[in-house]
């Protein structure tokens, strides 16, 4: 009798288990792993050890203060960004290519991602920025696709693509914009570096 009430214990506890499980890889949303309403403080006491304040690395060689989950683990990095230097109000959280790889995803694309397969979760062909400067690469307009509208919760999506050599000169430079079915884009086949998640101004 002891061990039916035992596992009938486990069997309703289990539920509240679930639902306190903090998310360490699969879909990012508007509210997980890091919500608009998140400070620091909720990201450590929900985190612990595994939320930690950072500098991190922001355009021309800049670095802002912000706050990065998982820390050790390069492949589950999330760094989170904050509206001011107070770090308390959150304004996005971005996946960067640390580990050439991660385990979350983003409307299902994550780092790594080709060309084609953003071209196939947008729905149509979008635009890329020239490469070789710092804000080379991100995609400047989706043109009215999916990655483009905003996401259940009232988040927004960006993409940023890069390679490990340089690009030809017609893909580089401030100014320049590319389509990404464009042949010369396609052939020198750039990959997703970052994929941020960018929260409304409150």
């Amino acid at each position: 009798m002891r061990h039916v009430l035992t596992a009938a214990a486990l069997l309703l506890a289990a539920p509240a288990f679930a639902q306190t499980a903090l998310p360490i890889e699969g879909p990012i949303t508007c509210t997980l792993p890091v919500a608009a309403t998140d400070t620091v403080k909720s990201l450590k006491q929900r985190y612990g050890d595994e939320a930690v304040v950072q500098d991190l690395p922001g355009a021309e060689g800049e670095t802002y203060k912000g706050l990065v989950l998982f820390p050790r683990a390069l492949d589950r990095r999330i760094d989170v960004a904050f509206i001011d230097d107070k770090i308390a109000t959150v304004s996005g959280l971005t996946l960067r290519d640390t580990a050439k790889t991660s385990r979350w995803s983003v409307v299902g694309i994550t780092i790594g991602a080709s060309l084609a397969a953003v071209q196939k979760a947008n729905g149509k062909p979008f635009v890329v920025s020239g490469f070789g400067w710092d804000y080379g690469g991100f995609v400047t307009d989706f043109k009215n696709g999916a990655l483009g509208r905003i996401l259940p919760g009232g988040c927004s999506v960006t993409v940023r693509f890069g390679r490990d050599k340089d690009p030809p000169r017609a893909l580089s430079g401030d100014g320049v914009k590319v389509s990404s079915d464009n042949p010369a884009l396609v052939k020198f086949a750039p990959v997703v570096t970052e994929i941020g998640i960018n929260f409304a101004a409150k």
